[in-house]
């Protein structure tokens, strides 16, 4: 490959460099100075031209990780130098790293042989727009040949499998990024889906065909099973690509429906990480035509017939695949099938069932079979092929597919099948058997999908279907009983079902009632039987047995009854069930309704409650949280339902309505306002008193009557007009206002219980006694604050730890009062809020050593702004703004000059966390005042300047806002949101501020210029967007724009400080041009860059001069000169910032972005801005925050910086100077490692040179691409405590999740699988709480410490085989076992003492 890129190297240089990269790599893997060992491979990734080391690497070196960082270091390189390789270059390194996989196919370090392979396709799609038709064809030539087999088994893997990483680098999902925009990935996408997909796709084909004969007729061997496996992975890859060339999409891509049942909708596979197959007519003859798709039904029953006495084939790598395959056809869709209304795609569907149908029948024996051992997989996977043929058909196609082949119906076997699961997962006794949750899983979303649609009613479903579905339903209720009344006495049930999540719970439940109501007319009366059956056996109880089993079903009953007759009111209006109102048509009296049955069963149930004796005896806080749960859900379908106001059976029956009219009526009238929806609602009303004051210490309970039955029953005007009209309800109130039976409800609970109170206020006729209603509620709570705020010892009774509560319960009622602020009482709330200003103060002045109480006082008050200043007058506004300046300089007071490096270090501390609340409140208060400028438009004389409020509060907050506190996410974004907001809507008052807060200000904007969070950088951008227009449009106008701050001045050091528009321009290039710039944020980025340059146009002129003349490359000069100088020229651009001129910038910014990706750019370092005036004014940031600000976070401690950096550079110096050969060759760049020393010892702050430019030295010409910050890892925030365990890439509820195929019997389920990147977490693990330094080996091997690995349940649940003894502080492992309770040791001298008698 004689156009293989890199200058000359000897072959000394060659081995020298491998030695050291292979030393490196075997240092990580015997963790023997890792960090050091990192470096030289990031060096060798970074440095400029490593192909030919690269490449001697590959083929020489006898370490496997060696190679495949080498693997690395040239996609890395060729990537970051496309540019400037010519085409030659880049096709010799495709064709060198496909050579490479092909012969080297039958190595046995198949991860290295991957990423090479994954090399290739990288670089394949990275010159794709750049390659010529017939280049690409002479090098799809090439791969063809192996893929058919012509140079044997192994190449033809090594073929397949670098099309499986083609395709996969051109699938948007899984490609890989290359610092491109989207519409280079768009094209390359199209490009290969419209000329090569459908050819890889025979290819592969091909290739299958090419083995299997061999693999059906004789004993195959290990390649030849490989390559059928990879061939169909491959096939089932392809048909996985999400399809845009479709000449014909009948669905729009949204829905698609015809008369012969076909219909189907692309969200409903999303949730099994699956999707429509919709390849177009072009793939007809591929798919249909050819018959590949009987092929591979045949080549799988075939292949189970041979193995069938093999237990574990059928996960095997060729099953999998080829079932995967076959799920995947289920999903065939769109125009690939002609328009015949839908028989050809039956057709389609039915040969796959009948193929599939042999899999999962008979369903017991299937079931018993897994139980006794077998693996599941068919199991499951039959189970996808019946939830994909359910969402391309109606439930009537769905149900007849399966009768041309059985006698029964396909919901028949669907019901059969959900029974026997249903049984296995209740019956389950081992977590690790997972596949029950999973199966079940997909069949009660095959259910879901079937019964949810929109055009499924009574009349889809067969007589056999409603009869299935009912059988079903009534055998799951009957197993959960069961699985419930048996774990009635368990402590600790480890059963999935029972531990599952509240939400899991409900998903499941919400499925069965679906079910339910599908057969509705038996479902419902069967539960009612259950209700009955139980209420019988506790009324004749009378106190002889214990009622624990009966109560554990009526718990359940309870739920499942709540799913089924009505639907979560979460996020909409609720509606009786379409299902229930159609189902009952004959009957025609209230009394005879099941629905109405079942319902006042239930209420006369729980009116047991009532009774003191009866709520001792039978109801427990667990079945008190399910009797509120369900009516939390049944209040907002059937009390008083919307619609149902002025109607009477006798009127329907007047009018002539038919029966099913009058069942439906009957439904909304039972407990409507004419009927008995009064008396329901004072039972339920007294029931949540009983709930809140005779269970003490039930926070769930409490939590669950509080947040979601009152809030329930305050939803609507029309039912709290009936709410304040009941003895009951004025009970409650009075109770919350006067007394104090409610305080010990839990502090959190008090502010929704308040809020729901309120809520009802708005029930009353008129605006007057609404608010007399607040003033009446509220009052006491005032009352007692003000008391509280006046007395005169005040200072020594607020540190008691019953007026701590009691305040705190107060505080709390009046932010839920605040919450639930309406406009028709909102002059009561601001009354309240209005008499508790002044006590507030003083108990902010009193607690101000208490963070719970501080944080309470400022929570309200953002609460109280919130919901009150859009109402305001402006002498309102005043009073409220008056206040909040009061307290912003009392608390800032009190707390400036507290948070200090000390603190900020550690993320976990108390005070930390204390002060990141604190914080969050006050700019969440911030923000909710600058909204009143935004919503009132009034210009009274009396108008507050909000703005001016905002900065004295900005003032305040700043200097409390630490580097380490802004890494918080929530708390970052609200501080930078409130900034962005205020710099672009009101940059006039910057110009105001005074030197010390526009510093703070513009020095938070640079740290979050180079944040992680990409929302926070766009924000930033956009400040400094708003900042930078301002001041050039100012200055077009004559006028001062920022003033002072944009000139250069002299620092207090004595050295020039930059103009602030000048260091965000030099900032933005160098994030531009030398750091990895994110493809998102390209539109701030051009509307930023456009306002800076016309603001600084000489300085930028300059630094692209400074820039191009540092490239030593006059090709890479040349097309540099060509992209820059297009970037302000192109598109006729003016000196403007109006709409137009920004949107011809942008176009030409992302022209400019394409241009300049794949250079390797020679930087030139940003002069940095003086920040000496900054550290000045912001006292408690310390000089190692500024320079983690500047993105040079070492964290070194000063007392050990000398020795360090002298070690450091020695080490540094010694390395690269005998080993600088993989930097490229001797004459260019032999001095590297002098260069990268230099630039090593200025990352860690300590540089001597004022201008901070390097690579001047002609002796320095190698510079790390990237600039600084690209040998420095990113800043991450630590996790929360709960994830101080967390293993991110072994995660086995993820697993679960994500329903990946895993090889049980090869306990790949305990094997690494890590998460899709928006899955991931980004921030560092916590250590345990109390963790200590490790104890070293070997001593460790008998001993570690307690609090760093807390769990000692092996050494009590084993405690008589000594496996680990838990001895206090630590953990000892005497060596015990199964067999050798004391140790093999103690155990072989046993046996010497013992004498044996010999005959």
């Amino acid at each position: 490959m004689d156009a293989f890129p890199g200058g000359p190297v000897d072959s000394a240089q060659l081995q020298s460099t491998m030695i050291t990269i292979e030393h490196a790599c075997s240092s990580i893997q015997m963790h023997m100075n890792p960090a050091e060992s990192e470096k030289l491979l990031i060096l060798l990734r970074q440095s400029p031209m490593p192909y030919k080391s690269c490449r001697f690497i590959l083929e020489n070196s006898q370490v496997p990780t060696a190679r495949f960082q080498a693997a690395s270091a040239i996609r890395d390189a060729a990537i970051r130098e496309w540019g400037v390789l010519t085409e030659e270059n880049r096709r010799s390194l495709i064709l060198f790293c496909l050579c490479y996989v092909m012969e080297r196919a039958n190595t046995t370090d198949a991860y290295v042989q991957s990423k090479v392979s994954a090399v290739a396709a990288q670089l394949l799609k990275r010159g794709w727009l750049d390659f010529d038709d017939a280049k690409k064809a002479a090098i799809f030539s090439e791969v063809k040949q192996a893929v058919l087999g012509i140079h044997g088994t192994g190449p033809q893997f090594a073929g397949i499998s670098f099309l499986e990483s083609l395709v996969s680098e051109f699938s948007p999902t899984t490609s890989t990024a290359m610092g491109l925009p989207k519409e280079f990935h768009g094209q390359c996408q199209s490009l290969l889906e419209s000329n090569y997909l459908k050819e890889f796709y025979c290819w592969a084909q091909n290739a299958a065909l090419s083995v299997t004969d061999k693999i059906l007729r004789d004993s195959p061997t290990v390649s030849e099973d490989k390559v059928c496996s990879a061939a169909l992975r491959l096939m089932f890859q392809i048909l996985n690509w999400n399809f845009k060339q479709t000449s014909y999409d009948p669905s729009g891509g949204k829905i698609y429906s015809c008369s012969s049942g076909i219909s189907y909708e692309a969200s409903l596979l999303k949730k099994f990480e699956r999707c429509l197959v919709q390849p177009g007519p072009t793939w007809r003859d591929a798919l249909l035509s050819s018959g590949h798709i009987v092929w591979l039904l045949n080549l799988y029953a075939a292949l189970r017939q041979k193995y069938s006495s093999d237990v574990i084939w059928v996960d095997s790598p060729l099953a999998v695949s080829a079932r995967q395959l076959i799920v995947q056809f289920c999903s065939l869709s769109g125009a690939i099938f002609p328009s015949d209304n839908g028989e050809m795609q039956i057709k389609h569907l039915l040969q796959i069932l009948s193929s599939v149908i042999h899999w999962i029948e008979p369903v017991d024996a299937v079931i018993e079979a897994i139980i006794s051992g077998r693996s599941e997989s068919e199991l499951v996977d039959g189970c996808h092929v019946l939830l994909s043929i359910a969402t391309l058909t109606r439930a009537f196609l769905f149900d007849n597919l399966l009768r041309s082949l059985r006698s029964y119906g396909t919901l028949h076997l669907l019901s059969i099948m959900t029974c026997e699961v249903v049984k296995a997962d209740v019956a389950r006794s081992s977590e690790e058997e997972t596949w029950t949750a999973e199966a079940l899983d997909i069949l009660l979303e095959t259910w879901s999908v079937i019964l949810g649609r929109p055009d499924t009613d009574k009349n889809s479903i067969s007589a056999e279907g409603v009869t299935s579905a009912a059988t079903l339903f009534n055998s799951t209720v009957e197993s959960l009983l069961h699985a419930a009344a048996e774990s009635a006495f368990d402590d600790e049930n480890e059963s999935e079902h029972f531990v599952a999540s509240i939400s899991k719970r409900d998903e499941r439940l919400g499925s069965y009632a679906l079910i339910a109501r599908a057969a509705s007319e038996i479902t419902i009366p069967f539960l009612t039987r259950l209700f009955a059956d139980r209420f019988s056996l506790l009324n004749q109880n009378n106190g002889r047995s214990d009622p624990t089993h009966t109560l554990e079903e009526l718990y359940w009953l309870l739920l499942i009854t709540a799913h089924v007759l009505s639907d979560s009111s979460e996020g909409e209006t609720v509606l009786i069930p379409q299902a229930l109102e159609d189902a009952f048509p004959n009957v025609l009296e209230e009394n005879q309704h099941p629905v109405v049955i079942i319902s006042w069963s239930i209420i006369d149930f729980s009116r047991w409650c009532l009774d003191q004796n009866m709520r001792t005896t039978y109801f427990s806080p667990r079945l008190m949280e399910a009797v509120i749960w369900f009516f939390a859900r049944w209040v907002d379908t059937y009390v008083m339902p919307l619609g149902a106001k002025g109607h009477s059976n006798t009127a329907f029956a007047e009018n002539g309505q038919d029966g099913s009219q009058i069942s439906k009526k009957i439904l909304h009238s039972f407990a409507g306002e004419h009927n008995q929806g009064g008396v329901v609602l004072d039972v339920i009303v007294r029931i949540c008193m009983v709930s809140l004051t005779s269970y003490p210490g039930e926070n769930d309970l409490q939590a669950l009557t509080c947040q979601k039955l009152l809030k329930a029953l305050v939803r609507r005007k029309h039912v709290c007009s009936h709410l304040v009209s009941l003895d009951a309800w004025h009970d409650l109130a009075k109770v919350f206002s006067t007394e104090r039976i409610l305080l010990p409800v839990n502090a959190c609970l008090q502010r929704s219980l308040a809020e729901a109170l309120v809520c009802a206020a708005i029930g009353l006729k008129d605006p007057e006694a609404s608010n007399q209603y607040v003033r009446d509620l509220m009052g006491p709570t005032t009352a007692y604050l003000v008391e509280v705020a006046s007395r005169n010892d005040l200072v020594g009774v607020a540190q008691q730890a019953d007026a701590i509560h009691m305040i705190s319960c107060m505080l709390e009622r009046l932010r839920g009062a605040a919450r639930a602020t309406q406009p028709r009482y909102q002059k009561g709330i601001f009354e309240m809020g209005h008499a508790v200003m002044n006590p507030l103060l003083t108990l902010l002045e009193a607690y101000k050593n208490q963070p719970a109480v501080v944080y309470l006082i400022l929570k309200f008050v953002a609460d109280l702004v919130y919901a009150q200043v859009t109402f305001l007058n402006a002498q309102e506004t005043s009073i409220l703004v008056t206040f909040c300046l009061q307290l912003l300089q009392i608390y800032s007071k009190h707390n400036i000059g507290k948070i200090s490096l000390s603190l900020s270090i550690s993320l976990q501390s108390e005070a930390q966390a204390e002060k990141y609340r604190d914080l969050r409140a006050l700019l969440q208060l911030l923000t909710n005042i600058a909204s009143k400028d935004l919503v009132d438009f009034s210009l009274g004389p009396e108008e507050v300047d909000i703005a001016q409020v905002i900065y004295i509060g900005l003032h305040t907050v700043s200097p409390l806002i630490s580097l380490e506190l802004l890494r918080y996410p929530k708390l970052s974004r609200d501080y930078f949101t409130l900034v962005s907001h205020m710099l672009e809507v009101y940059p006039e008052k910057v110009a105001q501020l005074s030197k010390e807060a526009f510093l703070q200000i513009i020095a938070t904007l640079d740290f979050g210029i180079q944040h992680q969070d990409i929302d926070v950088v766009d924000m930033c951008l956009r400040a400094v967007n708003a900042l930078a227009s301002y001041h050039y449009k100012e200055r077009v106008a004559g006028k001062g724009g920022l003033g002072a701050h944009a000139i250069v001045s002299q620092g207090s050091n004595g050295k020039l400080q930059e103009s602030i528009v000048s260091h965000f321009l030099r900032l933005l290039l160098q994030l531009l041009l030398f750091e990895d710039f994110r493809m998102e944020l390209a539109g701030s980025a051009a509307d930023t860059l456009l306002a800076l340059v016309l603001c600084e146009q000489e300085l930028y002129q300059r630094l692209v001069q400074e820039f191009l003349e540092r490239q030593p490359n006059p090709t890479l000069q040349t097309r540099l000169t060509r992209a820059l100088h297009s970037l302000t020229s192109s598109n006729q651009l003016s000196s403007s910032l109006d709409r137009p001129n920004r949107n011809r910038f942008r176009k030409n910014f992302h022209v400019f972005l394409t241009d300049i990706s794949g250079l390797r750019l020679n930087p030139w370092i940003i002069r940095d801005w003086d920040t000496s005036d900054m550290v000045a004014v912001a006292s408690s940031w310390t000089e190692d925050e500024f320079i983690m600000m500047r993105g040079r976070a070492d964290g070194v401690q000063k007392k050990y910086l000398g020795t360090t950096l002298c070690i450091m550079i020695a080490c540094l110096f010694l390395i690269f100077l005998c080993f600088g050969s993989f930097f490229g060759s001797k004459g260019e760049h032999n001095n590297a490692a002098l260069d990268y020393g230099s630039k090593f010892s200025r990352s860690l702050g300590l540089s001597n040179d004022d201008n901070g430019e390097i690579g001047k030295s002609e002796e320095s010409i190698f510079v790390l691409d990237g600039g600084d910050d690209s040998i420095i890892p990113k800043s991450f925030p630590v996790c929360d405590d709960r994830h101080s365990e967390l293993i991110p890439c072994l995660d086995r509820h993820l697993i679960y999740q994500r329903r990946l195929k895993l090889d049980l019997n090869l306990m790949e389920h305990y094997e690494r699988h890590c998460p899709q990147s928006e899955r991931r977490y980004n921030c560092l693990i916590p250590p345990p709480s109390g963790y200590k330094v490790p104890i070293k080996w070997p001593t460790s091997r008998d001993e570690v410490w307690k609090a760093n690995i807390p769990h000692t349940h092996l050494a009590h649940e084993k405690s008589d085989q000594n496996w680990m003894v838990d001895a206090g502080e630590k953990i000892k492992f005497p060596g015990g076992g199964t067999h050798f309770h004391y140790g093999a040791d103690k155990y072989i001298a046993l046996l010497a003492s013992v004498s044996l008698g010999l005959s």
